[in-house]
């Protein structure tokens, strides 16, 4: 590589090899700085949804390549992912609810009434 400034392209594969060598912080940095001179490029906000630092934030970048281009298959993929990881994890909080809200009832209806279960022997 020459001394001179890289072009967007060298900057994109140099971000993509420090991510992969695993410098986050600064392979953020290399593909905003490739946003910040071609606002839409899929490639870059693709590994900003990678290196995210949280769940709404990859969600934002994946949305955003989405918004760029509706026919992205990688992005609509990890989009569903996290919807379904986010469904899921709703849905086994409001199991445990339930469970919880279940037994509760059966306990103050035992101490309001006295319900005893009858002796099964």
């Amino acid at each position: 590589m020459s001394t001179e400034t890289p072009n967007r392209e060298e900057l994109l594969q140099m971000a993509i090899r420090t991510a992969k060598s695993g410098n986050a912080t600064a392979a953020r940095v290399m593909f905003r700085q490739v946003l910040s001179e071609d606002k839409n490029n899929e490639r870059a906000m693709m590994w900003l949804a990678k290196l995210a630092e949280s769940k709404a934030e990859r969600r934002q970048w994946l949305q955003r390549v989405l918004s760029v281009n509706p026919t992205n298959t990688n992005a609509q993929s990890a989009l569903r992912k996290i919807e379904y990881r986010s469904t899921a994890s709703d849905n086994r909080t409001l199991l445990v609810f339930g469970v919880v809200a279940g037994i509760m009832i059966v306990l103050a209806l035992v101490i309001i009434f006295g319900v005893v279960l009858p002796n099964a022997g």
